[in-house]
């Protein structure tokens, strides 16, 4: 089943295979992705692509001297196997096992940990830059790796236009599958499909120079006019040279899955005096039939069974989640009002958003991997009065901080932000735990940031958002949507909600954690204490008449938020209490310490971070436990 691929200890092992034991160890390592993708949910059809790739690099390159960086990192699994790791392999993407994307700390084969897309080429150019001035006889070479749909990213044609600028050896292979996740969008896609279209270009060209070489005398000048000739050819054929007018010798396109055609390629560009770029077309999902019928699906697909060898039958599970009660929101507000748009960047499938863009599809905007432009473009949207709403992941919306700041916020435009996989996200780890936006928003005047406390609130508070004058913004969780019974009051800037009055003490539930925290104050009861619990619905402005007053009159205050703690929530209430000349030592703030969070499921992530409701309840039964003897207790009365 895996003969050739256990017997990999690392690159070098392959350096004695043959093309065809390649091949074959390429069919061992898609029927690893397939069982693994038995087991739990993983980026899948991405890293089918790349298989032949990686193990033409690793033959050809010597990255244990040489650079490698891998744009985004979700397709590294072929690497990591290759690279030591394979009887580790069926620990990725979960608590202690290996992580989901490049990881330094697992190995001297991955430099950065990448979950976002666009940085490869700039940390090439860097690299390359650091190795020539600090061991320039060493002249290691240098590999970034980006596919279409991160390209058309405003700093990788920064990079490129610098990279071209500084003439340094650097080669950058351009996995071309027409995907991003979703397929690709705008003008750059086009213009990949035009090159598509030349698949004999660079081998012609390389056979010519070749010849060319053995007629004396006339070798030089004959180059010379051929590169006229291909110049022209196409600028005709093609519209433009766009990478070799940034300074990229083009090289391509190339079959992705032929290992002999890219060892010889790969050599070829290594040789290379200058950037180069090496077009390699891939398929998504290529070597397991139902994924390449439908890469999208099979992206991240959920886990699943193989049946009669190639079909596929998933374990899907039935609850809705905050990600699709956001979506019928979005839905619900677009059919009450034509001037409702929605933006995505590249993210339409994670969002859910696919109802929205077959029912309405003149207002809907999906820019590519271009967060900053998406801000940007919803900004003159605003200003034309349109009502935009900006549907981004939490993680990737910190892409675009100048815009939110420069065209959103100092304009006070009407903008709505939909902050997706606000929280820890599980498996996908560091790179994507949406823990900064409280933070990152907060500073912003103009700005209103809300947390609906569970899915009853969603389509209120997108309501509120599109009738108010300015920018808001709504954080919601990569979870299973609760609701929470209670009467809800309606949605009035900067107000939050009593759900339960108490005696002894009160929390302050910050978005949708409310049901762990209803929870947390029936555990309290059960041993004797009547703690309160609001609902704080805004972030931003603070409901400072509601909260100050339970912090005044409780002898314990404890806040709950799925953020960090550093510039969150917790911290605007102590702000709040501090400018009121409030005593704030009774106050208790749970939330994401200023560290990383490792990757592991959500349920564990929660509870390492004590925002499970025995932990909230722990801590403010200690804390109670400690004050409630010595400070007379006030009743709040329920505003219910």
């Amino acid at each position: 089943m895996d003969s050739l691929l256990s017997s990999i200890k690392s690159p070098a092992d392959l350096k004695a295979l043959s093309v065809n034991q390649l091949r074959q160890l390429a069919e061992e390592m898609r029927e690893a992705m397939c069982r693994l993708l038995g087991t739990r949910s993983a980026h899948f059809a991405s890293n089918l692509g790349v298989i032949e790739l990686t193990l033409a690099l690793h033959t050809v390159f010597d990255f244990e001297r040489d650079r490698l960086i891998w744009d985004t990192g979700h397709q590294i699994y072929p690497h990591k196997m290759v690279t030591g790791r394979y009887p580790l392999f069926h620990t990725i993407r979960t608590k202690g096992g290996l992580m989901g994307y490049p990881n330094p700390a697992e190995s001297p084969y991955d430099l950065f940990v990448t979950g976002h897309a666009g940085c490869s080429i700039s940390v090439g150019v860097g690299l390359k830059c650091g190795d020539d001035l600090l061991r320039p006889d060493e002249k290691r070479h240098v590999v970034a790796v980006i596919g279409d749909g991160a390209l058309p990213s405003g700093i990788v044609f920064e990079a490129m236009n610098h990279a071209g600028w500084l003439k340094k050896p650097l080669t950058v292979i351009l996995n071309d599958n027409k995907m991003s996740i979703c397929h690709r969008v705008g003008g750059i896609a086009e213009y990949l499909d035009r090159l598509r279209m030349m698949p004999l270009y660079s081998g012609f060209k390389h056979e010519l120079y070749r010849l060319l070489g053995k007629v004396p005398l006339v070798g030089d000048s004959m180059e010379k006019l051929f590169d006229q000739l291909r110049d022209a050819v196409k600028a005709g054929m093609l519209g433009g040279m766009l990478f070799e007018e940034l300074g990229f010798h083009y090289v391509g396109p190339v079959d992705g899955h032929n290992v002999a055609a890219l060892q010889k390629y790969l050599r070829m560009v290594q040789q290379h005096p200058g950037p180069v770029l090496l077009h390699v077309i891939t398929e998504k999902g290529h070597g397991f039939p139902p994924a390449e019928k439908d890469p999208r699906t099979f992206h991240a697909p959920a886990p699943f069974q193989r049946v009669n060898g190639s079909e596929v039958q998933f374990r899907n599970g039935s609850a809705v989640s905050y990600t699709e009660a956001a979506r019928d929101a979005v839905l619900a507000a677009m059919e009450a009002d034509r001037s409702v748009v929605v933006i995505t960047a590249a993210m339409c499938q994670g969002n859910m958003l696919e109802p929205v863009r077959d029912r309405f599809p003149d207002r809907f905007f999906d820019v590519g991997i271009c967060e900053s432009h998406a801000v940007g473009l919803a900004c003159g949207m605003a200003k034309a009065g349109l009502r935009p709403i900006v549907d981004i992941y939490s993680t990737f919306l910190q892409r675009a901080y100048d815009q939110i700041f420069q065209e959103a916020s100092l304009q006070n435009l009407p903008i709505v932000f939909m902050l997706d996989r606000a929280g820890v996200v599980g498996a996908d780890g560091p790179t994507h735990h949406g823990v900064f936006d409280i933070a990152y928003l907060r500073p912003f005047p103009n700005l209103t940031v809300m947390a609906p406390g569970d899915a009853t609130e969603m389509l209120p508070m997108l309501k509120f958002a599109l009738q108010h004058d300015g920018p808001t913004a709504i954080r919601y969780p990569k979870a299973k949507a609760e609701r929470v019974p209670r009467p809800v009051n309606p949605v009035r800037h900067g107000q939050g909600e009593w759900v339960r009055s108490g005696r002894h003490g009160v929390i302050l539930a910050c978005g949708a954690l409310l049901g762990s925290c209803v929870k947390a104050t029936e555990l309290l009861a059960g041993e004797g204490w009547d703690v309160g619990l609001i609902n704080v619905r805004f972030v931003k402005p603070l409901d400072q008449e509601l909260i100050l007053d339970a912090v005044r009159n409780f002898a314990v205050v404890v806040t709950v938020e799925e953020g960090v703690l550093q510039g969150g929530f917790g911290s605007a209430v102590l702000e709040a209490a501090n400018d009121a000349g409030v005593e704030t030592s009774h106050i208790r703030r749970l939330g994401v310490p200023d560290r990383y969070i490792e990757h592991a499921e959500r349920a564990e992530q929660l509870e390492e971070l004590g925002l499970t409701p025995q932990a909230i309840a722990e801590v403010c039964s200690r804390a109670l436990a400690q004050r409630v003897a010595a400070r007379p207790v006030h009743r709040t009365e329920a505003i219910l």
